[in-house]
């Protein structure tokens, strides 16, 4: 019974408080300013809504960018370089290539002027693989991947910027003439235990794929990472180091006595 008493005193008390709170807004005149906003926030919404108003675009007075071929001119010959002409038709003095993949000979001549003698000098420093990384005049060795420009001394397309003249520090396969016989002479050495004077001294040279294809060595494989997964290989990763423990003079050597051996074993 104690804790219904309780309850109820609570209540009442509650109540005192409530209607002496009412009293003190009633004497301030807020209790109908709070009634005022009651009513305005239950009054029903208007049925008006914004409508935003859409504007039509005029595009006949722009004029528009057509291409060359739809302008009724003929594309220039792949190779030149080309001017094009703006909306207007006035030239915008900027040289584009026809889209043939070729760098044009604009952009080479810039390219050859940021390219400081301090920078050219440093790319001897590294004759293996070179230490000057250029996108434009570096060929892309099939093993390493790195587009530097060789260390050889006397190499006029990396020396002196010449990119008809060939690399003279990377292999050329005599017979496919591809990127698969593009190799940097760290990567022959290492890789193929080769060098690069012997190779250049060879004209009938051949990369690893055409002396396989060719029937010349059917153990003689490309060791790239690219190569050896096709295969459904491994990659052999730093092997240079177990190749020559193992009294090897490179990482194909190794491989070839192993593909062998395994030749052997299934037959």
């Amino acid at each position: 019974m104690g804790r219904f008493r309780a309850k109820s005193d609570y209540e009442e008390l509650r109540e005192a408080r409530i209607s002496e709170n009412q009293a003190r807004l009633a004497s301030l005149g807020l209790l109908k300013t709070i009634q005022e906003l009651r009513l305005l926030n239950s009054s029903p919404k208007s049925d008006k809504t914004h409508v935003r108003k859409y504007s039509k675009v005029d595009y006949s007075s722009t004029p528009l960018r057509r291409s060359a071929r739809l302008r009724g001119k003929s594309p220039p010959p792949q190779g030149e370089l080309a001017y094009f002409e703006d909306s207007d038709g006035s030239e915008n003095g900027k040289k584009r290539g026809s889209g043939n993949g070729h760098l044009v000979r604009a952009q080479r001549d810039s390219r050859r002027r940021h390219i400081s003698p301090e920078a050219l000098a440093r790319r001897c420093q590294s004759k293996g693989r070179g230490s000057l990384y250029d996108p434009l005049y570096g060929i892309c060795c099939h093993f390493c991947r790195q587009k530097k420009l060789c260390g050889e001394e006397d190499c006029k397309r990396c020396g002196n910027l010449e990119m008809d003249q060939p690399c003279i520090g990377k292999t050329d396969c005599s017979s496919c003439h591809s990127s698969n016989g593009i190799l940097c002479r760290a990567c022959l050495k290492v890789r193929y235990g080769e060098e690069m004077e012997e190779v250049r001294s060879n004209k009938e040279w051949m990369c690893p794929h055409c002396m396989e294809e060719k029937g010349i060595n059917p153990y003689w494989i490309c060791n790239s990472s690219f190569c050896l997964k096709k295969r459904k290989m491994v990659p052999t990763g730093i092997a240079i180091f177990r190749a020559r423990e193992m009294g090897y003079k490179s990482v194909a050597h190794l491989l070839m006595d192993e593909l062998q051996r395994a030749d052997k074993r299934i037959s």
